[in-house]
């Protein structure tokens, strides 16, 4: 970008406004965050999950405002390019001392994008690349907190680390959970210890994460030149007393609590550069991306998560194809096979007995976005007028977009911009995945099917369409629900059972004796067109018959009416200290 010879008043105010938009943001943003301590200091389970919620949305809302205010003070769509690059400009100056550079352009974008043509969507501009460092952004209090095990033992020091975090409630046996956690620590080490280096310490992160009933410590262990991860949840007992609930030292353990499956952190971070920085160093193999995206900086993981995207495509020369497996009647899917996404865009017209539209279908997913996920819903970035280059895409690509979804998309003579879509995680679908692998593993992803379903029922998620096709199988074997179209809140469901037939030839006959609302289910019905392969039956009947009675829907929704929040556990129920105590005395 050139700097203009001269500098214009109007500029500068604009990008004042556009920083007093942000800050706004950010502070509501961090508010919502700190009342996460008091939240699980109290129980209060409900408060958490609707933080979460509503915290998704405060940065549109701070995007309209400062877009309206541009327009009434500015009449910023009618001003001329050079004062859009000043205001760039000034506000890059504005951003020196800043200590969120990085969400504030973020937000310098989303403004803009909103208000100019994408013509305009070049460095000139809007910050494609960033221009501020988050390197060495000092924070108050630091971002972590260092401990020093030289001149005290390794249990006095975690004991102090777990005290520091000032929760009001008081520890249920906390010498006695910090003697398990000595344990696994030992266990890890095979009883082989490393010996002390000089640089030996323990740095964490001075706020703890929360998320549904669990507070989460984040640190490492430095010692010479490696460095050992962990994680501890802290849990509620049933009287209302803290205990430690494991200790994760596995980094791929640790990551599965980042996976794109699982409901957003809370936690109190100025610095949030800092907070991914510290993180990467943990899991290094988690992208700043999806870091950002889990510490509910969602707009900043879609910034970073694109940036990388078209990095890619620069070192790549693989085309877009249409995604393997069964095609949807609502979706058109298509994938880069180099890279481990799928692009999923709403079709114009829906094929096969569909009740839905594109609006509804949309508010499908903004419900998964703001549900807690539980590990068993795949997370989507959702994007609009992307422009992709047309020399990536098949002709079979291209021939289907033009054919199934003209609406949403644009030719240009070098590119292809679909004008709303969303990206997601790519998974082998359950339906191809059961047709590859041995019996053994057949039988364990379907019980965990199942659990998925159930657990998806207890969160107040009915999936609707059940078939394979619609749920995938993870890199860590989890399987995981990806087609939202027909998904429902389990309390607007009527589960039934099917009334006896009042002849013989009606039963026969295959034709509906009974009236059917809209929104009743007949779980008896799910063997039919789930259960076809004789093992697929076995295993699912022998696991999970419940699922096909009206019964324990009943049950679920009741429980849910209640208000009871069920508990889910992102690590082995085997790994729990409870657990590890039990079969120790039954060993014993």
């Amino acid at each position: 970008m050139q700097i203009p010879e001269y500098y214009n008043p109007v500029a500068r105010d604009m990008a004042q406004v556009l920083v007093d938009g942000f800050d706004k943001h950010y502070r509501l943003f961090r508010a919502c965050n700190q009342q996460a301590k008091s939240l699980f200091e109290r129980a209060d389970w409900q408060g958490v999950q609707q933080a979460i919620r509503d915290r998704i949305q405060f940065y549109d809302e701070r995007v309209l405002e400062t877009v309206a205010r541009l327009h009434h003070e500015f009449h910023a769509d009618l001003l001329d390019d050079e004062i859009w690059q000043q205001a760039k400009l000034y506000f890059i100056g504005l951003l020196t001392n800043h200590k969120q550079p990085e969400l504030a352009e973020t937000f310098f974008n989303s403004v803009f994008t909103r208000m100019l043509h994408r013509d305009y969507f070049n460095n000139d501009f809007i910050f494609i690349r960033p221009a501020i460092s988050t390197e060495y952004i000092e924070s108050d209090p630091p971002s972590y907190r260092s401990y020093y095990p030289a001149s005290r033992s390794m249990r006095a020091v975690m004991r102090n680390i777990i005290l520091d975090f000032g929760w009001c409630r008081p520890f249920a046996h906390l010498r006695h959970d910090l003697a398990l956690l000595m344990r696994c620590i030992a266990t890890f080490f095979d009883g082989h210890w490393p010996a002390a280096e000089a640089n030996l310490q323990i740095q964490v992160l001075s706020s703890a994460f929360y998320r549904n009933k669990t507070a989460y410590i984040f640190g490492k262990v430095i010692n010479g030149g490696i460095s050992y991860p962990f994680a501890i949840p802290v849990l509620h007992d049933e009287a209302g007393r803290l205990y430690l609930d494991t200790l994760l030292l596995e980094p791929w353990r640790i990551g599965v609590l980042f996976s794109f499956s699982r409901a957003y952190f809370l936690v109190d971070m100025e610095v949030p550069s800092a907070y991914v920085q510290f993180l990467r160093s943990m899991l290094p193999s988690k992208t700043k991306a999806e870091l950002y995206t889990m510490l509910g900086l969602q707009k900043q993981g879609k910034n970073t998560f694109y940036r990388d995207f078209m990095q890619h495509l620069q070192h790549s020369n693989d085309q877009f194809i249409i995604a393997p497996g069964i095609r949807g009647l609502v979706m058109l899917v298509f994938t880069l096979p180099s890279y481990p996404y799928v692009f999923k865009l709403i079709k114009d017209v829906f094929g096969g007995p569909k009740e839905v539209d594109r609006d509804t279908v949309k508010r499908k997913y903004w419900l998964v976005k703001r549900h807690d996920r539980v590990g068993r819903m795949s997370d989507t970035l959702e994007f609009s007028n992307v422009a992709f280059p047309r020399s990536r895409f098949t002709a079979e690509l291209i021939e289907e977009l033009r054919t199934l979804a003209p609406s949403m998309m644009e030719e240009g003579e070098d590119s292809i911009v679909i004008r709303h879509l969303y990206i997601e995680r790519r998974m082998k679908p359950l339906n191809m995945y059961l047709m590859q692998c041995d019996d053994t593993e057949k039988e364990r992803v379907i019980r965990d099917y199942g659990l998925a379903i159930k657990e998806l029922a207890s969160a107040n998620i009915f999936p609707g369409d059940m078939l394979f096709k619609n749920f995938g199988v993870t890199r860590y074997g989890r399987v995981i629900f990806y087609d939202y179209d027909e998904i429902e809140y389990m309390t607007d469901c009527n589960f039934r059972s099917i009334p006896p037939a009042p002849n013989p030839e009606m039963e026969m006959s295959g034709e509906v004796w009974y009236p059917v609302a809209r929104n009743d289910v007949f779980p008896e019905e799910f063997g039919t067109f789930l259960l076809g392969d004789p093992q697929v039956r076995k295993t699912f009947l022998k696991y999970h018959r419940d699922l096909l009675e009206p019964r324990f829907w009943q049950q679920r929704q009741q429980r849910i009416r209640d208000g009871v929040i069920e508990d889910f556990y992102p690590y082995p129920e085997e790994m729990r200290f409870t657990n590890m105590c039990t079969a120790a005395q039954r060993k014993g």
